[in-house]
């Protein structure tokens, strides 16, 4: 039997060391989105072998992301299927991959039905392109960049440290006052569950080994990003939170991390800037970078 728990900050060095070794480029094999998201997706995690084996229940019902580790693959997938039998639900694996498929099939012939995850696709960008955006497809982001340059002279970037994590969470604050319609005076903001996720991120930001940038204004802070090395050539892009109705705030942040990030992690190929959710707005606003690489992610099912 399978002893599923909440993830806490105490399993990061045993999940970073079997994530790692896996040199995977998909956001799902990073421990900042493991432990962020366990309330929004009601996110359990357990060792079994030295496989990372992980349940959650989201839009589709209860699933198991494909196990991460080392050693034979097979029993750990049979105690995933006695996991799933005992709690009267299908067997469900999400986040696998075209070469991952090719092992179920190997172990289990024709035994699962496979369905592609669009939405859960995550998008790749060679990180020179995002901190240069050099070429013609890259030139509306430039030109909002010099529009922003042009409107706030005094623009600074700076690396988000403990000394100034309280001035992005505040931002955040109003970030969704002005973006979900909330007054002045009211208590209560709803934050969803990336507003919680980003609130674990923001509390335990050294815990977490993160790393972020912030972009100030007229002294303010009108936007920020936080990440962390994924693999050995992809850092992920975990969070990132700008002001839409200032021109260029989105823009700017994503080429200053981009250059932080390469400066501090030469050895950096990729920004993985994560999936669209299905939502057309993020997803055309991902396509408009014109990514290098695509995570392509399936669903498996036990027929």
């Amino acid at each position: 039997m399978i002893e599923f728990r909440n993830p806490e900050l105490s399993d990061r060095p045993w999940v970073d060391e079997l994530f790692f070794a896996k040199n995977n480029r998909g956001c799902e094999y990073s421990f900042t989105n493991l432990y962020c998201w366990k309330d929004a997706y009601q996110q359990k995690v357990a060792r079994v072998n030295d496989y990372v084996v992980q349940y959650l229940s989201g839009s589709i019902g209860p699933c198991y992301p494909f196990p991460v580790g080392r050693g034979e693959l097979k029993p750990v997938l049979e105690a995933l299927m006695e996991d799933a039998r005992r709690q009267n639900h299908p067997f469900r694996l999400i986040c696998v991959t075209n070469e991952e498929i090719q092992q179920l099939e190997a172990l289990y012939p024709g035994q699962f039905t496979y369905s592609e995850d669009r939405h859960g696709f995550d998008y790749l960008y060679e990180i020179d392109k995002l901190a240069d955006l050099k070429g013609k497809k890259l030139h509306g982001k430039r030109n909002h960049i010099h529009r922003f340059e042009e409107n706030y002279p005094d623009w600074a970037a700076e690396p988000v440290t403990e000394d100034n994590l309280a001035e992005c969470l505040a931002m955040d604050v109003e970030w969704y006052r002005l973006n979900r319609g909330y007054s002045d005076d009211e208590e209560e903001i709803n934050l969803g569950a990336e507003g919680v996720a980003l609130r674990l991120a923001i509390r335990h930001f050294t815990a977490l080994s993160l790393e972020g940038l912030l972009i100030r204004a007229g002294g303010k802070v009108v936007a920020f990003t936080l990440g962390r090395k994924l693999s050995e050539d992809t850092f992920d892009i975990n969070f990132e939170k700008a002001y839409s109705e200032i021109q260029g705030a989105y823009p700017i942040v994503n080429r200053e991390f981009a250059r932080q990030i390469r400066q501090a992690h030469p050895e950096i190929r990729y920004l993985n800037r994560e999936d669209d959710m299905g939502v057309e707005g993020l997803r055309k606003a991902k396509e408009s970078y014109y990514p290098d690489l695509m995570v392509v992610k399936h669903s498996a099912i036990l027929k």
